[in-house]
């Protein structure tokens, strides 16, 4: 029988399904770190240094590891049971995932700066659309005025989550997170929201690098630069992000509607089963914006994020109609060839 060792201060659980994936010569192990081809994976015993094969891992993966020569490789990737996932940064229509296997994603906002709804929103989507389940920490509580206003203003737009508020420096409202979250979580938010500053609080000590925001633009310096998985003490781990200063959907209508519930049951209500909520007759989402039952800015929020959402299908769309035209041209001059040297 498997000892999983220090694997249970990484995420183990008995339903990992590593019979289907483990070899002879290769064991379980998890990545916590990822950098150019190259990933530390935590196994039973140790932390190695392995090279990634054929595989596009993320930090929180689970794999099987097994010795190549001098070298050890990632020899299988288990199916993710959730990601994080964001359009790429390039603007191409691929996905970037930020983290796999997530239990619980925290999203950090800093309530020092003008609160975004918009990017809470957006984050929000995101984080749905993983399979986790989102809290919304207001990060910075100690240096804001009106928290419980900024608390209530945000959660009427995070219905399903919880929100609190939160100060890492001195340490109100940390162990009522703690005791929320549970299994891998993953802290996401823009530069600046405190997130390396809350999660050595969650850690219990200052493993990961702050820095303060720039005085002109409240923006962050970016001091974590890369995702790394860490053992929480309480049980579990965290995964830290860099600062997201642009965050694409990215085939996220499922996390849209879960973010959105509200205008989901109008719309249901609207007389024409397609409707756009823009002009039609008989649309009871543009109804309750009339009534004041739904905040303008709310429902523009969610035609942003729709449009968005749709035109990154229709790139990957696309993409992949002109990637399979490309294999079937390569397929039919292979075959011109054949029958050439066929004749000859």
């Amino acid at each position: 029988m498997f000892n999983p060792g220090q694997l249970l201060a990484y995420g183990w659980n008995d339903t990992l399904p590593f019979d289907d994936h483990t070899t002879e010569g290769s064991e379980p192990g998890r990545v916590i770190r990822v950098d150019r081809g190259r990933c530390d994976v935590a196994t039973s015993s140790d932390i190695i240094r392995a090279e990634n094969g054929e595989h596009a891992l993320c930090t929180g993966d689970w794999v099987t590891v097994r010795a190549s020569g001098d070298t050890t490789v990632v020899a299988d990737l288990l199916p993710r049971r959730s990601a994080i996932v964001r359009s790429a940064a390039s603007g191409r229509s691929d996905g970037h995932v930020l983290a796999a296997n997530v239990d619980t994603v925290v999203i950090a906002s800093a309530l020092d700066t003008d609160l975004d709804l918009g990017r809470i929103e957006r984050l929000l989507a995101l984080a749905w659309e993983s399979g986790a389940r989102p809290v919304v920490a207001l990060t910075k509580a100690d240096a804001a005025e009106n928290v419980s206003t900024a608390v209530t203003a945000v959660t009427a737009v995070s219905p399903g989550s919880v929100v609190m508020a939160v100060s890492a420096e001195t340490g109100d409202g940390v162990a009522a997170l703690t005791a929320l979250i549970d299994g891998t979580i993953a802290l996401i938010g823009p530069s600046g929201a405190g997130k390396s500053t809350l999660a050595n609080a969650l850690l219990g000590a200052d493993l990961l690098a702050t820095g303060r925001v720039r005085e002109g633009d409240h923006k962050g310096r970016h001091t974590t630069s890369h995702r790394e998985l860490l053992p929480l003490p309480q049980g579990g781990a965290l995964i830290d992000t860099p600062g997201l200063r642009g965050v694409g959907m990215w085939d996220a209508a499922d996390g849209i509607d879960k973010a959105f519930p509200e205008i989901d049951d109008w719309a249901a209500q609207c007389r024409f089963r397609d409707c756009s909520h823009d002009t039609e007759p008989g649309c009871a989402v543009l109804a309750a914006v009339e009534r004041g039952d739904l905040p303008e800015r709310r429902l523009a929020s969610y035609r942003k994020l729709i449009r968005e959402n749709g035109w990154i299908a229709s790139r990957a769309d696309a993409r992949l109609r002109a990637e399979r035209e490309r294999e079937w041209k390569i397929i039919a001059r292979g075959h011109r060839r054949m029958y050439r040297t066929r004749g000859h």
